[in-house]
């Protein structure tokens, strides 16, 4: 048994209504797949440099605690010219770990200019906990990371000296 119009009255139009139809198939929520390990890099801009025993070494600065809580993760070797320095002012006890970082590294740890200590071919950790550079922290302004074995190729030790330089923006 179906409904119909009352009535018999032709010149009335038809009531009846349409109603959509749509696809029973059910809608999936899209899967989100992991980024390559390349896009999890960050690469900030060279805005200092460092000479080590005269070598002037290009240096990323990573200012926010952000950036110098990544680091160099997931970045590629070092070129022997390039570095992070992370500078913390005030001074104050530091202490630095390898996580996810793939390519060791030499850490240099300074206060006001003098190298206070030196972590040499720090290595690479994937999961915790991770050994942590300088074993028991130390006081430091600056913080810089290069190559692994830099510092034991240009003879650095504890009470060098290296001077950091902060550089201009291009259009001052």
């Amino acid at each position: 048994m179906g409904c119909a119009p009352t009535g018999n009255d032709a010149s009335k139009p038809s009531t009846s209504v349409q109603i959509p139809t749509t696809s029973s198939t059910p809608t999936l929520a899209p899967q989100t797949k992991p980024k390559p390990v390349s896009e999890l890099a960050q690469y900030l801009s060279i805005t200092a440099t460092a000479t080590i025993s005269g070598r002037e070494i290009q240096l990323e600065v990573a200012n926010s605690p952000a950036e110098q809580e990544k680091g160099l993760m997931f970045r590629p070797p070092l070129t022997d010219d390039r570095g992070m320095l992370f500078p913390f002012i005030p001074a104050r006890p530091v202490a630095f770990w390898m996580k996810n970082t793939p390519s060791p590294l030499d850490i240099i740890f300074l206060l006001n200019g003098e190298v206070k200590a030196i972590a040499r071919n720090a290595t690479t950790c994937k999961s915790d906990p991770c050994p942590i550079y300088p074993e028991g922290g130390v006081v430091a302004d600056n913080v810089i990371e290069v190559r692994s074995g830099l510092t034991q190729e240009l003879g650095l030790k504890e009470g060098d000296r290296i001077s950091v330089k902060f550089l201009l923006p291009k259009n001052q």
